[in-house]
């Protein structure tokens, strides 16, 4: 049985490389490279559990399409369990352009597709049968599932002795806290980035936003930095948790692979501290790659990576 399952948002990614400028209407820009690859906050903390030597189930929906042909076929080659996952009839699958300029940043344009549909309902309760982590990869961008069906679902999986670990997207309708408040009380581990979290919070550094969610019922907080590492704060500790320094090729999923990384650590029960810096190695690694999870690397490579680099 999977130790952990992750449930949400997944995508065909169209990756571009390197993209300098934008054509011109009418007009076209060369790539020195460009990829079809999985993506999503669900299936790229699931692929990279499943490198770092953990069992991952995943739940979610795509198309009756051939994009949804080949994500499926994609989680499959990576060895996830892909049961939970729903053909929607109605729905093309989530697709995604990603332009990948030279210093690693990018830009995108997005197609939501079948994730809108994605529900409760949608939870398989068997394959939480021994699960370890429930993870949700991401809040406010499930417009089925946001809001309080988030909330009494993580409810019942707690209840089940589950740890569940809730990421964060851009909200780009401004509902905010709206959308998220019925989550944060059944939320062991909140990985939000700053700017999301800064946004939620109403507060700037990361101790006053990390205590803002612990006062709603959160465990667990660790902040995403991007190239300042992590901040991460339970009741007992308070952690700042260095970057470590790579040569960056493209950072798409960079974010969810420190998800990966976090939820390893906790599988593995190691000390909060441990878990953080072993989140950030996984992120770090993640960026030297193209593609969300190209970079990701097994779990005794990255903890000798983690012996040998400088923050």
């Amino acid at each position: 049985m999977p130790e952990v399952v992750s449930f949400g948002i997944l995508v065909a990614d169209l990756i571009a490389y390197p993209i300098k400028e934008l054509p011109e209407k009418g007009k076209l820009v060369l790539a020195e490279r460009m990829q079809l690859s999985t993506g999503g906050g669900a299936a790229n903390t699931a692929v990279g559990l499943k490198k770092l030597g953990i069992d991952v189930a995943i739940i979610g929906r795509v198309g009756t399409d051939g994009l949804g042909d080949f994500v499926i076929n994609k989680l499959n080659e990576a060895g996830l369990n892909t049961a939970g996952i729903k053909r929607d009839p109605d729905k093309g699958t989530c697709s995604c352009m990603v332009l990948v300029h030279p210093d690693g940043e990018r830009s995108f344009i997005y197609y939501h597709g079948a994730n809108t549909s994605l529900k409760a309902e949608d939870v398989d309760f068997s394959l939480l049968k021994g699960c370890k982590v429930f993870h949700v990869g991401y809040a406010l961008f499930l417009p089925s599932f946001d809001g309080p069906p988030a909330g009494e679902l993580l409810k019942k999986i707690q209840q089940r002795g589950c740890l569940t670990v809730v990421d964060t997207a851009w909200d780009n309708e401004g509902k905010w806290m709206t959308t998220l408040e019925p989550y944060l009380p059944y939320t062991d581990v909140f990985l939000p980035s700053l700017n999301e979290a800064q946004m939620l919070s109403g507060k700037e550094e990361p101790p006053e936003i990390a205590q803002f969610f612990l006062d709603c019922g959160v465990k667990v907080v660790g902040i995403k930095l991007g190239s300042q590492g992590s901040y991460v704060q339970s009741q007992e500790e308070k952690i700042w948790a260095p970057h470590f320094k790579v040569n960056p090729v493209d950072t798409t999923g960079a974010g969810d692979s420190f998800v990966a990384g976090f939820i390893a650590g906790l599988v593995k029960g190691w000390p909060l501290e441990q878990v953080a810096r072993f989140a950030n190695a996984v992120g770090a690694l993640a960026t030297t790659g193209l593609g969300a999870t190209a970079g990701v690397k097994d779990m005794e490579t990255t903890l000798r990576f983690m012996e040998k680099s400088s923050y």
